[in-house]
């Protein structure tokens, strides 16, 4: 299955390799990225391959963790979902 994973806060070093890190150890692949940096707001989103029989919950929230420890907001949707939320 695909995902977006977004990434908004203020910037850092490492924010990036925390999160890449992260999710090679739940066994994502990061299909796409962009990022930016707006006058120090970190932005990135990405689409990821999750293994279809995957804990969805359990990887949000070792997400979350990981964007409480980096003080940055990081969400995971589902890609139909995010697709159908921003297609109204």
């Amino acid at each position: 299955m695909r995902a977006v994973v977004t990434v908004i806060g203020q910037d850092k070093i490492g924010i990036i390799a925390a999160v890449s890190q992260k999710l090679a150890e739940l066994n994502i692949n990061i299909v796409d990225v962009s990022q930016t940096i707006m006058q120090g707001n970190f932005t990135m989103m990405m689409m990821v391959s999750v293994p279809d029989k995957s804990d969805f919950d359990g990887i949000r929230s070792a997400l979350q963790t990981t964007g409480t420890t980096l003080g940055v907001q990081i969400r995971i949707q589902r890609e139909d979902i995010f697709t159908a939320m921003h297609d109204i």
